[in-house]
């Protein structure tokens, strides 16, 4: 599948652009500080820069749990926050080339306010994912970007439709609301939900049906990864990977196939680039 095939499906809407952490791999601060881009450096950040034990550092959820558990809640909110918002740096090149498609619908893990700001001069939807409340069971919010005013607003879920873009961040962001999925527990009641049908909103549970996706930046080697991506993607039909990693794991190998989800033999930096 060529670059360019890729592009034009985006640009009508069959193929949704869905972004993981690897996509900030060649992202560094104005001081040159790397941002997370994948479990270890995300567990090395939380963790003030320090190594965790074996059993926490298989994947940042059980780290960020072990952290949570220990100094509180705030602790592990501000933390995360000030990772993505203490210090300047670039916009991904993936979201830079986003910027030249402009998807009518996007799926972002990140925790970041990146792709919104590609959409700062359009209007637009933004779904954010929460966890742990107690207000319902919805496990995530509607908003309604006005580009004249600059502002989000909350509204209510009926409201949702096709006819301006969506952005779906799934685990949280820095805005408008600081809210994060990063914990174990805040997973499990995450996924608990989202199984249950309370993870998206009601329009979209069909209009995501029979699309396709190109996972950018996605590491399936960890079941809550391979949860997530599941529960937001019910009714997928098929889809493209890429990512840096040359071996898959077993796991790997069988989500994808289950999913008929496709390797790109190219790295991410290569792709972006054309090759």
């Amino acid at each position: 599948m060529k670059k360019s095939e890729l592009e034009a499906r985006i640009k009508e809407g069959s193929l949704i652009p869905f972004l993981g952490m690897g996509v900030f791999k060649e992202t560094k601060t104005e001081e040159g500080e790397q941002l997370p881009f994948d479990s270890d450096s995300m567990i090395l950040r939380l963790n003030g820069g320090r190594a965790m034990s074996p059993r926490l550092m298989y994947e940042y959820s059980r780290a960020a749990m072990s952290l949570e558990q220990r100094k509180g809640r705030p602790f592990i909110e501000q933390m995360t926050h000030h990772i993505f918002t203490a210090k300047p740096y670039p916009i991904p090149e993936v979201y830079v080339w986003l910027k030249t498609l402009m998807p009518h619908y996007v799926v972002d893990l990140n925790l970041d306010d990146s792709l919104l700001k590609l959409y700062a001069d359009v209007d637009h939807f933004l779904i954010t994912g929460v966890s742990r409340i107690m207000a319902g069971y919805d496990r995530f919010i509607v908003y309604m970007y006005t580009s004249s005013t600059k502002a989000y607003h909350r509204v209510e879920k009926e409201m949702l439709n096709p006819m301006i873009p969506i952005l779906f961040k799934p685990l949280g962001c820095t805005v408008p609301e600081k809210s994060f999925i990063i914990s174990d527990a805040d997973f499990v009641d995450w996924l608990t939900e989202a199984m249950g049908g309370y993870a998206l909103p009601p329009f979209l549970k069909t209009f995501k049906n029979e699309k396709s996706y190109l996972f950018l930046g996605i590491d399936f080697d960890r079941d809550t990864y391979r949860m997530v991506a599941n529960e937001v993607t019910l009714g997928l039909d098929g889809g493209y990977l890429v990512n840096d990693k040359k071996e898959m794991s077993k796991k790997e190998e069988k989500f994808l196939t289950s999913h008929k989800i496709e390797k790109l033999e190219t790295s991410l930096e290569s792709f972006l680039k054309g090759a």
